[in-house]
């Protein structure tokens, strides 16, 4: 089973792991979550991000930030040390639910689970009116509210 540790900007890595934990409430002992404060040195936080790998021992590790070139993915490049880490910015919520569903497959194919999940989440939707009833412009002149 992989690992999966989401690192971004307070509280954002916190409140994604939450809500992983409500969908997958068996799955916190494979997801981790560290929160960078604006004001926190880089290297404190990437002592923060190996110790939170250390726990997890030889297992490998799925790390997901949220900004590509920002200082939570900026210290997460430095943990891929080895071949036990692999790195995707940009995590949404669906990513994350994705990449947990699938976190029993090799972590090449993790990476690319998470990657498709995280976009195909992402999609623009058109307004349409409640059941039944027809969308009216805004500025109806028929509209009567009744004041006086």
């Amino acid at each position: 089973m992989n690992a999966i540790l989401v690192i971004a900007h307070a509280p954002l890595a916190s409140a994604l792991r939450q809500c992983v934990l409500h969908v997958f409430p068996d799955a916190g002992a494979d997801v981790d979550a560290l929160d960078v404060p604006a004001d926190e040195a880089p290297e404190t936080t990437l002592q923060r991000a190996r110790a939170l790998l250390a726990l997890h021992g030889a297992v490998d590790t799925l790390v997901l930030t949220d900004v590509f070139g920002a200082t939570p993915c900026n210290v997460a490049t430095r943990l891929l040390e080895g071949g036990h880490t692999r790195l995707v910015t940009g995590v949404n919520l669906p990513m994350l639910l994705r990449a947990v569903t699938y976190r029993h497959e090799p972590l090449d194919a993790l990476v690319t689970r998470a990657t498709l999940g995280g976009t195909q989440g992402v999609m623009p939707l058109a307004p349409t009116a409640p059941q039944n009833q027809s969308r009216r412009p805004s500025h109806d002149p028929t509209h009567r509210d009744h004041q006086q």
